[in-house]
């Protein structure tokens, strides 16, 4: 339980990060690619000992790292794109319902048949995440690059099912925590590739606070995958129940705190949204009991 609690707290950081980044004119992407450097020492450092030489005769779970690690990148570069040209409001409700696929998948793969009160907690779920997303006026540009949205739906639900599939068949010889460093650090090698051909174009200049920002931001980066992983396996609850009460409690988390410390507008629908979250949380949990 310990686990799933601090995955949600090291995503609603994030979150809170974010915002900070646009007041304080932070390089989002130059904050993103130093923080998978410091998300990947970080668990080299904390967890290095862990490391079985078995990784290397059954080393299935490399191609699923690198994997992962294009997705991170990848989507977060479609993320900037289709926040610039369809607009914040209709990329986060994309990124935010990817959950959809991904608890589909898990379903399919394990087979799983819910119960009617967790299929009422899961459609409660979406409810929220729609509710809390959807923007206060109908302000939305315009876009040719609204295919952007489709590939971020699907990208999101992908990444969250390999992880799911990663940690329950390819990390027999592999902790967790040197799965989760390496990929991130993978990560932030193609991000490192693409911020210097951007340098050479001179399409972006370096920035300290950009470095900082990012050393920052790498901490709870690694740990919100790092827990989410020990979280499938701790909390005895079946993994699509973990994923949408994960998904559904941060909304609920970055809604409140958009409240409380940003001063965002407390719109009738976010306050519906947050009250059909509790609803879900509360469904999900006792569908588990």
């Amino acid at each position: 339980m310990i686990p799933f609690i601090l995955s949600i707290l090291s995503s609603t950081i994030i979150f809170i990060l974010f915002k900070l980044f646009k007041r304080f004119e932070i390089n989002t992407f130059q904050a993103i690619v130093f923080n998978y450097f410091t998300a990947a020492g970080i668990g080299f450092a904390l967890y290095g000992d862990a490391w079985n030489s078995l990784a290397w005769e059954q080393n299935s779970w490399m191609a699923y790292s690198i994997m992962t690690s294009l997705l991170f990148i990848s989507l977060f570069f479609l993320m900037g794109l289709s926040s610039q040209e369809n607009g914040v409001a209709s990329t986060s409700v994309a990124v935010k319902m990817s959950m959809a696929i991904s608890i589909i998948l898990l379903i399919l793969y394990h087979s799983e048949a819910p119960s009617l009160t967790k299929a009422m907690g899961i459609i409660f779920a979406f409810i929220s995440v729609i509710l809390v997303s959807l923007p206060n006026e109908k302000s939305e540009p315009v876009s040719n690059h609204r295919w952007v949205l489709i590939v971020l739906f699907f990208g999101g639900g992908a990444l969250d099912f390999i992880l799911n599939f990663v940690q329950e068949t390819q990390l027999t010889v592999l902790d967790p925590s040197l799965f989760s460093a390496i990929s991130l650090g993978l990560a932030g090698c193609f991000g490192v590739i693409i911020l210097s051909f951007r340098l050479l174009k001179r399409k972006t200049t370096l920035a300290l606070k950009n470095v900082v920002a990012g050393v920052v931001l790498g901490i709870p980066n690694f740990f919100s995958i790092y827990f989410l992983l020990l979280a499938y396996r701790t909390t005895g609850w079946a993994d699509t129940t973990v994923l949408a009460l994960t998904n559904v409690s941060v909304v609920l988390g970055t809604v409140i705190i958009g409240f409380v410390l940003f001063k965002e507008a407390r719109t009738s629908k976010k306050m519906i949204g947050l009250a059909v979250a509790i609803l879900a949380i509360i469904t999900l949990y006792v569908a588990e009991r």
